[in-house]
């Protein structure tokens, strides 16, 4: 079997397979309460109100600065955290409301790859003993059939069966994320979240890794949620993107509308991030850090720090509008002022202010 570093870089990937929904979020929140001795206990939504969905096949990358909550939706997705409020359908089952050993069985089917694949691996075990954990505690294999097993699945990540019986720091960090995403696989999920899976890796190994989930995904009809803050990874990997901000997803659609005619200041001003030796426009530079989430501003979550701010941001939440190409976005520039009315903002008039 050929490693996937010989795999050409990536482009665009294959269109996702024509199905419906395998994951459906609708109205979903998560709220943290911080209890302190003195005063009145903090309580952050780390995400608020957000829906959307994934097909059958589908990449769905999620994206936004630090702090914006897509690292918690992903935990919400799988019950990892409870969710205040709101519905998390996989595969026809509503997650927030499964229990002991009905979730355990749907967990099952949706598996994780985290960002840190040392710390997501037990040190002190052999690689084959953190792969076939999930196999004898699910599966009820013997240790025999675990173990070949064990190996099928580290050649099907690139790496050599030989492997099995070393330990997690023997390996580089692509390596050891690589063996992250063959336990994830182990007992043929249909859902993956993968939280940062490659952010952590240099540039070439971040090709290997998504080549490899590409390659997985095509072969085992595997469905992704891939979070990232890196907006040049995720239009490689992903069919349709979401940008998080502030616990909110201001914008949807498919990744190639959303990377050419943004229709968000807040994803223009990510988009102007990306090192673009041929970008004739200059950087888009956001002034100021994201608001406290405990304390959000008072209507639109963008308007302290965007260059369109108009009265209405002040005072109500934008609606989804639908956009030109597909896809939704949420932001008054669209309703009220300069109605672009699911234009990009691109239609807007050149004006002053940094996303003009």
């Amino acid at each position: 079997m050929k490693s996937s570093a010989e795999v050409p870089a990536p482009g665009s990937p294959e269109p996702a397979p024509a199905s419906g929904p395998l994951v459906d979020v609708r109205d979903l929140s998560v709220v943290f309460r911080k209890r302190r001795t003195l005063a009145a206990p903090r309580i952050v939504r780390a995400v608020n109100d957000i829906s959307f969905h994934i097909d059958q096949g589908e990449t769905f990358g999620l994206v936004g600065e630090s702090g914006s909550g897509k690292s918690t939706t992903g935990r919400a997705l799988l019950k990892l955290v409870p969710a205040a409020a709101g519905s998390v359908t996989v595969a026809g089952h509503d997650v927030t409301r499964l229990r002991g050993k009905a979730l355990r069985t749907a967990r099952r089917s949706m598996q994780m790859v985290f960002q840190d694949p040392y710390s997501s691996l037990d040190p002190s075990s052999t690689v084959a003993a953190s792969i076939a954990e999930p196999l004898i505690v699910h599966e009820k294999l013997s240790g025999r059939a675990a173990r070949e097993r064990v190996h099928e699945l580290i050649e099907m990540v690139g790496l050599r069966a030989s492997y099995a019986d070393r330990y997690p720091y023997e390996f580089s960090g692509g390596q050891r994320q690589r063996l992250a995403i063959a336990r994830a696989i182990a007992l043929n999920p249909g859902f993956v979240v993968c939280d940062e899976a490659v952010s952590a890796l240099d540039v070439s190994t971040q090709n290997q890794v998504i080549n490899l989930l590409e390659r997985l995904r095509a072969e085992f009809g595997l469905t992704y949620l891939f979070i990232a803050h890196d907006l040049a990874i995720v239009r490689h990997i992903s069919h349709r993107v979401g940008v998080m901000y502030l616990g909110r997803i201001v914008e949807t659609g498919p990744a190639e509308r959303v990377y050419t005619a943004p229709a968000h200041p807040y994803t223009r001003a990510l988009l102007s991030a990306i090192p673009d030796p041929r970008r004739k426009s200059e950087r888009i530079v956001l002034e100021g850090d994201l608001p406290d989430p405990a304390r959000p501003p008072v209507g639109c979550p963008f308007q302290t720090r965007c260059g369109h701010v108009m009265d209405i941001c002040r005072q109500r939440v934008p609606e989804p509008t639908v956009v030109e190409g597909g896809g939704e976005v949420s932001c008054h520039l669209q309703t009220s002022g300069p109605t672009l009315a699911g234009a990009p903002l691109s239609a807007l008039p050149k004006g002053p202010g940094p996303a003009a």
